[in-house]
Parts: C-alpha cells; structure tokens; sequence
C-alpha cells in the first residue's frame, strides 16, 4: 500500500510541474475551482469567519502560482470533543446515511449526517453533589462563630468594645475556621477534548480544495497517525483519508481527506440549488465545501457559517 501510494505521488507531482494552473471557470460544470478562484473563495471565508487565516508556510514549499502570503488557510485549536464512532453509533444505518457519489466499483462518498436514531434519552452523566464529598455545614453560621468554634447561640454575642480591650500580647484562638472541603471527581467525569489544526490547500492536480488535519491531545502533544482515525467517520477512514507530508508545512505527518471525488462530490451538491433556480456563487464554493468535509469529521468543530447565502436566483 506505501509502495503504491509512493509511486501514485510521484506521478501527481510530475504531472503538476509540467501542467499549468486552471484559470478559466468550471465551478458549475465541474465542480472544480481555478486558482483565482480559490482565492476568491478563501477571501470570503476569512471575511466571514475571523477564526481561518491565510498562512505563506515554509518558503521551500511556496507554490509560484499562489499568493506567496495567501498559499494555504488554516483555523487553529479546533475543539473535538467526541469520538466519531460515539456519533455514529447514534444513527440508524438505514435512515441515516446517504451517498454523495457512487461509481462502478460502489466507492462513494457516505454522509453520516442524516436522521438521528430514536433512541430513549438517557440521563446524562453529570456528578452529583453526593459523590463529590462535600464537607457539610450546618448552614450559615455567624462570623463570631467561625472563630469561636463554639455553638451558636440565639442571644446577641457580647462582642467587646475595643476601648475596653486590653492587648495583653497573647495571639488570638487559633481555632480552625468552618469551611466547604470538596475532592477531585471521578476521571470518568472529566472531558478530555483534543484539539485539530485544520488547513485548506489547493490541489493542482485534481483543481479542487483539500483539507489537512493536525492533531493534538489534552495536553497539547501531537497525536499519533492511528489515533486521528478516531476522529474521522468510520465509513471514510483509511479509505479516503491518507497520512501523507503537508505540502506547505514541514514538520511533521498530517491527516488528509484524499480529493480524488471533492469535484464530483461537489458538482452533486451544486446541482441541487440549481435545479431550483439558484445559482450558487462562486466565492461561496468553501462554505459549501467545508459542509461536505464535515461528514467526514463530523466531531471536528471548525466554523464554516452555516447560514450563508449559497447564491442568486436566476
């Protein structure tokens, strides 16, 4: 499998040195995107959403047909709060899965997002305040009393007045003032949330977005290769999704969602507004795309503003 994935990027890379960058359009037709076009798009979104930026990366890598500072985008400390297969095992295998794009060999692309599984609710598993060991306390008590450790008495404390106070250099009662004493819950009652760098670049060959994935555990360490996999939706892991070099970055393996069917995928996905006389805009292209990408990912909780406008009526 290395071996074939070695020879499949030497000739992707041959192919994209000797072959000019898309100009011209074939958003509509094709669902593919010229590189003007990518920057157009990838404008929008950092406008829209302020958590993406573009990035120039590592000068080695920089692409001549790019902005030297706009080569790549990237939204950082992405939160992923669950597993995917957690998510998954919430929807019914029937109603819940819907393929994008079939071929001939019944590779396609698998939304997980569909109808929800009518499961019982069940009680979330919050603590309660009796398992946290919580000192108790005979309710309010007054501030003499804290020093006194003495029974609180219904009369008025006689409370000395400070000119007939006389110093007679002793300290006061160290008595041990009344206060909440609470213990560490359970592990299983705290969330461990990992973290993803997610990165945009434009794919040459296949003209299309492609998304990166860096991933890093509650303590901000990388996480290895087969633990991202846990991250992404059982149906697309270790079937379109690759552990390969970033092309801007130098450090390090990264997660990538293979775009070998974006094009097709999105095309699909672009006809559906236009049989109803919407024509999506181009610049909205990565919204739409980052939409797709979270059927993939779909516990990696990156912003793509879901309400925006995909186009105009014709």
């Amino acid at each position: 499998m290395q071996v074939k994935q070695k020879v499949y990027e030497l000739y992707k890379g041959t192919v994209e040195r000797v072959t000019a960058p898309r100009t011209v359009s074939a958003f509509l037709e094709k669902g593919v995107l010229s590189v003007p076009e990518f920057i157009l798009a990838g404008d929008n979104l950092v406008a829209k959403c302020p958590t993406w930026s573009w990035e120039a990366g590592d000068p080695s890598k920089r692409k001549p047909y790019l902005p030297a500072d706009k080569q790549f985008l990237v939204t950082r400390n992405v939160p992923c709060l669950r597993r995917a297969i957690s998510v998954e095992e919430e929807y019914d295998a029937a109603g819940a899965e819907v393929v994008l794009d079939d071929d001939e060999d019944g590779e396609g692309w698998l939304a997980t997002h569909g109808v929800q599984a009518s499961k019982p609710e069940e009680e979330e598993d919050i603590p309660s305040m009796d398992t946290l060991d919580i000192g108790r306390s005979d309710g309010i008590k007054s501030i003499p009393s804290y020093f006194s450790g003495g029974k609180e008495e219904e009369e008025e404390e006689d409370i000395p007045d400070m000119d007939t106070y006389e110093d007679t250099g002793n300290n006061l009662a160290a008595a041990e003032p009344s206060y909440f004493v609470a213990e560490e819950p359970e592990d299983d009652n705290i969330l461990h949330t990992r973290t993803y760098d997610v990165s945009i670049t434009y794919d040459k060959y296949y003209q299309t977005p492609r998304v990166w994935l860096t991933g890093y555990d509650e303590s901000r360490m990388p996480l290895k290769p087969e633990l991202v996999f846990e991250d992404i939706s059982q149906d697309h892991a270790r079937k379109t999704v690759t552990i390969e070099d970033h092309p801007h970055l130098l450090a390090g393996k990264h997660a990538s969602v293979h775009p070998c069917k974006h094009a097709a995928v999105m095309k699909k996905i672009i006809d559906v507004p236009m049989s109803g006389g919407v024509e999506p805009e181009v610049d909205k292209y990565l919204f739409i795309f980052l939409k797709f990408i979270a059927t993939v990912i779909p516990t990696i909780e990156y912003d793509y503003t879901m309400d925006v406008d995909l186009g105009s009526t014709s």
